[in-house]
């Protein structure tokens, strides 16, 4: 859980909380917090700590982009995804194609600098993507949705690349996948969640403080959705569950 606030001194600063954020005040550990610059909002800043460092780990640690490459990114309008849109362009990628589950999302994905965006679906999935990319397979596929989507994403994978898993919001399992068909197609499947890499090393360092400053120099705009008290919290998830948010959900103590 991300919190902003002050400490007894008085610095405005970021913080990680491993058991949960909904409390007016909460103890951090040094090395998850971090001062923050003037020129990054509150909101931003909650977007990139547990968002931001996932899209910057999948892109660099995992998936390791390479320049030129076509990124799909799925649920391109989420907190994660509208990052990893905008950060497979930052390092380079040749394309980015974006998928969401509605016209407006869809629309958004675009503004924020994806290529193409389509349905993210699982029917006719395949087709779809490979029609975004000129007919052509693509080179990465990052994936939160898992299930019958992820099974149609293996099928868009050309030679020596990649699909990353980092969540399964559609709540359904995947096909199991023979280890012979990774080796025929020579292609990768990884997975990623960030907390056990915040437990090893702590939730500040290198990809914390790039995105900070990405954003404080207007080259990331986290993408900031509702905010609410925090006696609403529990409408706040049910907006998530119903898939009625866009970008990072606050809520002020």
């Amino acid at each position: 859980m991300a919190v902003v606030g002050r400490t007894t001194a008085g610095r405005r600063v970021l913080g990680y909380v491993s058991q949960g954020g909904y409390a007016a005040k909460t103890v951090v550990a040094d090395r998850d917090l971090i001062v923050l610059p003037d020129a990054v909002s509150a909101g931003e800043a909650l977007a990139v700590l547990v968002q931001g460092v996932t899209a910057w780990h999948l892109l660099r640690s995992v998936a390791r982009i390479r320049p030129g490459e076509t990124v799909v990114v799925h649920a391109a309008a989420g907190g994660t995804g509208s990052l990893l849109v905008q950060l497979a362009r930052q390092f380079g990628a040749g394309r980015v194609i974006a998928t969401a589950s509605s016209k407006d999302k869809r629309a958004l994905a675009l503004g924020l600098g994806a290529d193409a965006a389509i349905d993210g679906d699982a029917e006719g999935y395949r087709e779809r993507v490979l029609d975004a990319n000129q007919g052509r397979p693509v080179d990465m596929v990052l994936d939160a949705i898992g299930g019958p989507v992820l099974d149609s994403a293996l099928d868009t994978l050309g030679y020596l690349c990649r699909l990353v898993t980092y969540g399964t919001s559609s709540g359904q399992p995947a096909t199991a996948i023979a280890p012979s068909r990774l080796a025929v197609d020579t292609i990768t499947v990884a997975g990623f969640w960030l907390v056990p890499l915040i437990a090893r090393h702590g939730a500040a360092g290198t990809a914390l403080n790039e995105l900070l400053d990405l954003t404080a120099h207007h080259r990331l705009r986290p993408l900031v959705g509702a905010e609410y008290d925090l006696g609403r919290a529990r409408d706040a998830h049910e907006d998530l569950l119903g898939r009625r948010t866009k970008g990072k959900l606050i809520l002020r103590p």
